[in-house]
């Protein structure tokens, strides 16, 4: 190996180089340290093979490569190829093009050459060269960062030189508050950033004695959040969750030197203060009309979940919920849940004497939620270090259900009796179910279970199920993990259509044409189409002039092999492939622009999120409580002669057509009470006639509030 300047005219990206191939580099922290000293590490390069021609776009040519212009001679052919250092040939590229008046030599970068060798060797140079390089740790960087502030530079001067934002060099210079020791436990990946951070807010003093307390035998030193305890003394309050104007309380308050947090010294004038900015807001609101102002103490807690909106006038409440770490929330107009309603019961027994008191509770609220904090807390830490148990446990929730745990089905839902005769008969649908009903014997489920999501039953279920799965084998539970995603995976989302070209589905595979597509196409022109895809565009040209009727005809022989008639093998609509196509340029196929947003989602576009045609069910309004007289508006998009859809008041004596759907009210059961219970769509000719719709339902009939109304979940 030699070391020799080359023009940069001379030297082309090698095809071997491991960052080849890649975008345009980033350049933002070089630039600045090469304009002003130039290149410091040479490139590794070694001679180009004769009749080799260099990488497309790495440096064949000035256009397009940042090689920059030479308007005195031609450029000069690449010599040499570059295995290291591709981000600094295009910084001293863009240099030199900023720099039109310098010479040939003036754009010479130092270069290490390599012998000639087999690829495989330059290969292993460019790895060694990219992999083998260390980057200086923080305090590293603070000792040089203190030799350049010794010597005159300034921290803006620092930050440009290293591309760095001026906080950041601020940071770094921070270290030098702390003691040698605890920097070189830093350096040695022994104390974490958030440590590091806590510790730039102790004294001398305090860092000693936390290093005492680390080395001594049998102690552990606090880190993290309780590091900041520990110095406070107790609670650490933050400068930010202070209600009053704190430069003007002249309250002491320290701020770490990283420059992100800052803490009163002081809890008890903290909370001095924080209280009589409380009371006097108190006063106001009384005085504006509040019938009351509860003021939370920090040893208690506000239950959002057991209050209720309820405005000013109707006797709502203010609630100062005043916290432990010195942040105050205000919760205005609320009352406790079931406060403005009549509990239809007597305060006296059954018996007119009085009921008797119950006994009071061994545990308070506070005492009981302080233990199930911390049991929660102690089997968080410990579920960690058992990834198996964890996916059979989130196998169950997902399954069964829990408070912070809801996955729901696929509906599936088909307006029409035909689609979903249709759908019912595909392929790929009796393949699922085959699947899954195989899935469900493997768990110990019965075959029937309609999905695997949305099985109910509470804890006790989810514990049933949770036993059976660890019993299960990692590959079953992996199968599990697929059926779920499958089940729960939204018809017509942007994700589907992400995933089909993903997943390489073909559709000819699993669809089996019908003659109810050609039922379905009520356009002239998109049945010519179709026509022309399977029968040849000479067929479609001579029964340009033909009926509709006698079009669909056609199209259905075609697709069901009828009367000697069949279409191109694996055959499927344009908007059924994965990505799908079109027929016309009039636009309004959601397939297409599904696959769009999934386009512009993946694209970074934020504006790229749930419109017309993606989770269609939840784009529907749900009737919550319909009852007699309301009005349920069942028309869609793709009515027409043969659909029966029903608009009208749903009562006593509503008249629903034969066989007509009521959509708008989900309804999955109606039970011999007509209370409503699931989610579906059900035929008016099956639902009795007096009942209450309801839209939604996701409760146990048995918790419906009367025989003959239905709540909405």
């Amino acid at each position: 190996m030699k070391l020799q300047f080359l023009p940069l005219e001379s030297l082309c990206v090698s095809r071997l180089n491991m960052r080849h191939g890649r975008k345009q580099p980033d350049l933002a922290n070089l630039l600045p340290s090469i304009r002003k000293r130039g290149i410091l590490q040479p490139l590794l390069v070694r001679p180009l093979c004769v009749g080799a021609s260099p990488a497309p776009g790495q440096g064949s040519n000035s256009a397009g490569t940042g090689r920059p212009p030479d308007a005195s001679s031609a450029p000069l052919a690449p010599t040499h190829e570059i295995l290291a250092g591709r981000r600094r040939y295009h910084a001293a590229c863009l240099i030199a093009a900023e720099e039109r008046d310098a010479t040939s030599e003036d754009r010479a970068i130092p270069c290490a050459i390599l012998e000639e060798g087999d690829d495989a060797a330059a290969l292993e140079a460019s790895l060694l060269e990219n992999a083998a390089r260390l980057d200086p740790d923080e305090v590293t960087q603070w000792e040089s960062f203190v030799r350049l502030v010794k010597a005159g530079r300034d921290i803006p001067a620092i930050a440009d030189m290293f591309a760095l934002p001026p906080l950041a060099v601020r940071r770094i210079l921070a270290l030098g508050n702390l003691l040698p020791r605890i920097r070189t436990l830093y350096a040695r990946d022994e104390i974490d950033r958030a440590t590091i951070r806590h510790l730039t807010l102790a004294t001398k003093r305090q860092q000693r004695e936390w290093l005492d307390l680390r080395e001594a035998p049998g102690q552990h030193a606090p880190t993290g959040h309780m590091l900041r305890q520990w110095l406070m003394g107790g609670a650490a309050i933050p400068v930010r969750h202070a209600l009053f104007d704190v430069p003007s309380s002249g309250l002491e308050t320290r701020a770490d030197l990283f420059g992100e947090d800052a803490y009163f010294l002081d809890p008890e004038a903290f909370w001095a203060a924080q209280n009589a900015v409380i009371a006097n807001r108190r006063e106001a609101w009384l005085a504006s009309g509040w019938r009351e102002v509860v003021i939370v103490p920090p040893d208690s807690h506000f239950a959002l979940w057991e209050h209720e909106k309820c405005p000013k006038r109707k006797g709502g409440r203010i609630y100062v919920d005043v916290r432990a770490s010195g942040e105050t929330v205000i919760h205005e107009a609320y009352v406790r849940r079931g406060e403005t309603r009549k509990s239809g019961r007597d305060e006296d027994g059954p018996d007119g004497s009085g009921a008797q008191r119950s006994l009071r509770p061994e545990m308070t609220s506070s005492l009981a939620a302080y233990v199930d904090l911390h049991r929660h807390a102690a089997l968080r830490v410990e579920l960690l270090e058992r990834p198996d148990i964890a996916l059979r446990l989130m196998l169950a929730h997902a399954m069964a259900g829990a408070l912070h745990w809801h996955v729901h089905a696929d509906p599936q839902q088909a307006r029409r009796a035909d689609i979903a005769q249709s759908l019912a008969t595909a392929p790929a649908q009796m393949e699922f179910a085959a699947r899954r009903a195989a899935l469900l014997a493997t768990i110990g489920l019965a075959e029937d279970e309609p999905s695997l999501c949305d099985m109910r039953g509470g804890e006790a279920r989810l514990l049933r199920l949770f036993q059976r799965l660890l019993d299960l084998p990692d590959k079953s539970c992996l199968d599990v993990v697929a059926m779920l995603m499958a089940e729960s995976l939204a018809c017509g989302s942007a994700t589907l259509a992400h995933l089909g070209p993903l997943l390489g589905v073909d559709m000819g595979k699993w669809w089996r044409g019908d003659t109810v597509l050609p039922a379905l196409v009520r356009d002239r022109e998109l049945l010519l189409a179709l026509l022309a895809d399977v029968a040849g565009e000479s067929v479609a040209r001579a029964n340009g002039a033909t009926r509709s009727t006698t079009l669909r005809m056609m199209l259905g022989d075609h697709l069901t092999h009828g009367n000697g008639r069949a279409a191109p093998e694996g055959w499927v609509p344009r908007w059924m492939a994965f990505p799908p196509g079109a027929y016309s340029a009039r636009g309004g196929v959601p397939m297409i622009d599904a696959d769009q947003r999934a386009g512009e989602a993946l694209a970074g576009n934020e504006g790229a999120g749930l419109t017309k045609g993606d989770h269609e069910h939840e784009a529907r309004p749900a009737v919550s409580a319909v009852g007699p007289g309301a009005a349920i508006d069942a028309t869609g998009p793709d009515c027409d002669e043969r659909d029966s859809w029903y608009s009208g008041p749903m009562g006593p004596d509503a008249l629903v057509p034969e066989g007509g759907t009521v959509s708008g009210a989900p309804v999955a059961a109606i039970s011999a009470q007509d209370e409503a219970v699931g989610d579906c769509a059900a035929p008016a000719k099956d639902m009795p006639g007096a009942q209450q719709a309801a839209g939604d339902v996701g409760v146990p009939a048995s918790d419906m509030p009367g025989s003959r109304e239905a709540r909405a979940a």
